[in-house]
């Protein structure tokens, strides 16, 4: 078979940055046809070599800065830029707010093609910098090389690495030395797993050859000031587990719940791995205004905390309850919306995909002294019927918090036949919002937008939507 003849892309010179576009690319104009930059600022005048070329667009990488933007910031984290976390770093935090609201506007009306009232000024997060709650990294036996480490010629020294995947690369992993998204103590405990692996020669894992025996450190620091520490080994090696085990919980005794899993499986997922407890207690707490969830190495719990309780403010205060209402909480996830609207309504009814969600629901519920919650596991869009609303009771509020697909259109339906008062709508893909409320339309007219930003320093905005019927 004949070798593909490499395409010959151009180099496009003094290539004006005008904005930054959907999934937070900035964009330019060549001859009329769009050309995404990654990592460029609007206001950059940028040397762009053209990686592909489609029809209607072309996507590149600045090669020559002739102009720098005066909008652009120092970033702070020395891994920017090869990370693929972080990319609006260049961005002042004023103007990342700012491109977020306007893209949840501007897909709203592009999408959903419906009557929008003004979207209120996004919520921008209080912290920048150490706001998540909850990392995984990866061990890799050949470590990702830098651009400037391959022209050197230097000597490479230890391939090792602990860190993130480059984007796109599954077998490629980044060494981190200090990540700026969580917390004390997650970077002291990540690089001491490093440091002894490496001093004991523990081999890191081959995701290629499925060989070695450290796999993922996944790290989880409450806003209760607990930590949850989980070491997935590829490999039962009970010497080497009891070796390093024993040194975390001797190192770092703060650590609330210390925990193992052996994955011998061919991908990382843990979700039906067992969970071997070393440590202290098999859960930590997180507490948001007087309310205690109980987070286990499966939970599922919104990563920024402090920003996830305006979140869910926002979500209460749409609901506008006044005491006596059904409230379905779709997609509840581990019931987190549920639980904190509870105590203003009469009853709260939560439908979840996953059943360890629903378990946590339930566990959650409990734990606040909360009898007026009932959780579901199952499809939404199987379980959600009139025999099941029949049942539970008619909603006179709805809320929808899904995955970024957005909700089934049997789902829609199935609300719209519901005919609640109210809908709110927690997304985190404006784009597949707009879509969904494009079907509301002929029922409900939406009333209030809010943005929310969880995600600093990305282009990831959440956005609550209030629909009233008319």
């Amino acid at each position: 078979m004949a070798r593909k003849k490499k395409a010959n892309y151009p180099l496009i010179e003094a290539l004006e940055i005008e904005t930054i576009a959907a999934e937070g690319k900035a964009l330019g104009h060549y001859n009329e046809v769009v050309v995404f930059v990654p990592m460029a600022v609007p206001g950059d005048v940028v040397d762009v070599q053209i990686r592909s070329k489609r029809r209607r667009f072309m996507e590149g990488t600045v090669v020559r800065y002739r102009k720098r933007s005066p909008l652009r910031v120092e970033p702070r984290c020395e891994h920017y830029g090869v990370c693929g976390g972080c990319k609006w770093q260049h961005l002042p935090y004023e103007e990342q707010l700012r491109f977020k609201q306007e893209q949840v506007s501007e897909q709203l009306r592009r999408i959903g093609r419906i009557e929008l009232p003004e979207t209120s000024p996004i919520l921008g997060s209080a912290q920048t910098f150490f706001y998540r709650n909850k990392l995984e990294f990866t061990f890799s036996d050949k470590r990702w090389l830098t651009t400037e480490e391959v022209a050197s010629g230097a000597e490479l020294g230890d391939l090792r690495a602990l860190g993130f995947h480059i984007p796109g690369l599954f077998d490629k992993v980044l060494d981190i030395r200090k990540c700026w998204l969580q917390p004390d103590p997650s970077n002291e405990i990540r690089m001491a797993v490093r440091d002894f692996c490496t001093q004991h020669d523990y081999p890191f894992y081959n995701v290629r050859e499925h060989t070695g025996l450290m796999r993922n450190l996944i790290i989880r620091t409450a806003s209760t000031g607990e930590v949850m520490v989980i070491v997935v080994f590829a490999i039962d090696d009970r010497e080497r587990i009891e070796a390093l085990m024993t040194f975390l919980g001797e190192r770092f005794p703060q650590i609330t719940s210390l925990m193992y899993v052996v994955n011998t499986k061919l991908n990382d997922t843990i979700g039906d791995q067992q969970v071997v407890l070393f440590r202290g207690r098999d859960h930590i707490f997180e507490q948001m205004e007087g309310l205690r969830f109980k987070i286990g190495p499966k939970s599922f719990y919104q990563t920024n905390s402090a920003q996830a309780y305006e979140l869910y403010k926002v979500a209460r205060e749409f609901a506008a309850l006044e005491g006596d209402e059904i409230v379905y909480d779709l997609y509840t996830g581990t019931g987190t919306i549920a639980n904190f609207v509870a105590r203003g309504c009469r009853k709260v009814v939560g439908v979840e995909y996953v059943p360890e969600a629903i378990e946590d629901a339930r566990v959650n519920a409990a734990l606040n002294g909360l009898d007026n919650t009932v959780f579901y596991a199952g499809d939404m869009k199987d379980v959600l019927n009139e025999s099941f609303i029949e049942a539970n009771g008619r909603p006179d509020v709805v809320i929808l918090d899904p995955p970024r697909a957005g909700i089934h259109e049997d789902v829609a339906h199935t609300v719209l036949a519901a005919a609640p008062r109210r809908i709110v709508y927690v997304s985190c893909n404006p784009a597949t919002q707009a879509r969904d409320l494009a079907i509301f339309d002929e029922a409900y007219r939406v009333t209030r937008i809010q943005p929310v930003d969880m995600f600093p320093h990305t282009h990831h905005v959440e956005n609550v939507v209030q629909l009233v019927r008319r």
